[in-house]
């Protein structure tokens, strides 16, 4: 794909996710739940201060630190590096996505906005999806289409 197939693929998941908290932010209450499938899968508005999936609450300044130095990184290897696989190419800029959706909130508000609720997940938003399939593909490529075989090297020749 092209460098503009890119940063336009990034952009719409970006715009997704800000349109997703407008959304939520304008139509529910904090703490107010709202039935999509039973209990099964919710719209439940809440305040996450913390880490990812509400995880190691009040560290949000580490968090944010960490996601700004992700959305420092990733698109330096984006742009530079043309020769990735489009598996690879595609979890870093869903990753990159996620970060840049969620260091919005945290630098506009001081928390990220998380709404979606499947039961037996903590509460999340866009942006987490993003970075969690993200991961996944980043995972799915290194394990089964790293594109050279490891369990034979050069030094390993007798």
């Amino acid at each position: 794909m092209r460098r503009l197939s890119w940063i336009l693929f990034v952009a719409v998941l970006i715009g997704l996710d800000r349109l997703t908290k407008w959304w939520a932010a304008s139509n529910l209450e904090l703490g107010q739940t709202h039935p999509l499938i039973g209990d099964a899968i919710r719209l439940t508005r809440l305040h996450n201060a913390g880490g990812a999936f509400g995880a190691f609450p009040g560290s949000g300044g580490l968090f944010l630190g960490v996601s700004l130095g992700v959305s420092a990184i990733l698109p330096v290897v984006l742009l530079i590096r043309r020769d990735l696989p489009v598996l690879l190419r595609s979890g870093i800029a869903v990753v990159f996505a996620g970060a840049v959706g969620n260091v919005i909130d945290r630098l506009s508000t001081g928390y990220v906005l998380d709404f979606f609720e499947i039961r037996g997940f903590p509460v999340f938003n866009l942006a987490d999806a993003c970075v969690t399939i993200g991961a996944g593909l980043i995972i799915v490529y290194v394990l089964f289409g790293g594109g050279r075989n490891r369990s034979f090297r050069q030094t390993d020749r007798s």
